[in-house]
């Protein structure tokens, strides 16, 4: 227990400094490709970030050999939407009012953010129906997940805003006196980073599992409640960093863009491989991102999210939590 406790903290602090070495990155390629905050933020970041808990789903459901194996894959993609839509985003609101802002609204494109929620809940109600079916041609709408995910892409760098300003970025952590870094030295030190999350991240989630074992609790639950966590680990760093740095606008947008990936590829992978068939905890996990999705939206949509209610979205998973522990001890 000592060595899983050492480890789990151990991974856990290297996540978070190798997530500095990759948003400090991004930046740069952002900036190279004459990319917006908001681009940055929802496709490059997120695509980088989303890497850890795609994988997760990946090994589950391809080289899963039991049912248990590959729920583990489903849970996660049910669960790591979840936690993005509750936990990520309360996150920012919490770091942001422990900064003085507890009564300011949030500094970001709230239109486009609130067009990112409604595609996300348009993907999330069809994910969602589609394990309450079953039928032969089933496993062929993955690709119309993948699809859309290409289209939002798509979109997001058509739209995109002025490219990010140098003024506001630091020196590349790899070339710190280069006022000027090549998109080469970017593009290492991103990829460098990204590894050391992605193997660290193996580790976070390996402890994870093994507390999980040594507290009694089943694989729905490390599937649903315990993975998804660990997994979108990066995300909620990379959002702490932002923020702390006073660029909100790339932290909400980064969660933004991972949302997407987590409701289309790993769907995509699991509809390909499995029978998709949801029961009561995984249709609760979708009824509580939602929920969390709906309140987002309305506010985004009005241009009204404040900080306080952005820190409350977190409430939607402690609920979630609490049923998942009814169900498994009634």
């Amino acid at each position: 227990m000592f060595l899983t406790l050492f480890l789990f903290f151990l991974s856990a602090l290297v996540i978070y400094f190798a997530c500095e070495y990759f948003v400090n990155g991004i930046e740069w390629v952002g900036h190279r490709f004459q990319l917006g905050a908001t681009a940055t933020g929802t496709v490059l970041a997120a695509f980088g970030t989303a890497l850890p808990e795609s994988a997760v789903t990946f090994m589950a459901v391809v080289f899963g050999t039991t049912p248990e194996q590959k729920d583990i894959g489903v849970g996660a993609a049910m669960g790591g939407p979840l936690v993005l839509a509750t936990l990520a985003y309360a996150v920012v609101g919490l770091a942001l009012w422990r900064g003085g802002r507890s009564a300011a609204r949030i500094n970001a494109d709230q239109q486009r953010l609130a067009r990112d929620q409604a595609w996300f809940m348009g993907v999330f109600v069809v994910k969602v129906v589609l394990g309450l079916v079953a039928f032969a041609w089933k496993p062929w709408l993955g690709f119309v997940f993948l699809g859309v995910y290409a289209l939002y892409v798509r979109r997001e760098l058509a739209n995109d805003e002025a490219c990010l300003d140098c003024d506001d970025l630091e020196p590349l952590k790899l070339r710190p006196r280069d006022p000027d870094p090549t998109m080469a030295w970017a593009c290492i030190q991103t990829a460098l980073a990204l590894v050391v999350i992605a193997a660290a991240s193996h580790v976070f989630v390996r402890q994870i599992e093994l507390l999980g074992i040594a507290f009694g609790a089943s694989p729905h639950v490390a599937a649903l409640l315990l993975a998804p966590v660990a997994t979108e680990l990066p995300e909620i760093m990379n959002a702490l960093i932002w923020v702390r740095q006073g660029k909100e606008r790339l932290a909400l947008a980064n969660i933004s863009g991972a949302m997407m990936i987590q409701a289309t590829i790993p769907s995509a992978l699991g509809i390909f491989l499995t029978p998709w068939l949801l029961d009561g905890p995984l249709l609760a996990a979708g009824l509580f991102t939602l929920l969390s999705i709906a309140l987002l939206w309305l506010r985004f949509r009005r241009a009204g999210m404040s900080v306080p209610v952005l820190s409350t979205v977190g409430g939607f998973y402690g609920l979630f939590a609490l049923y998942l522990g009814w169900h498994f001890v009634r």
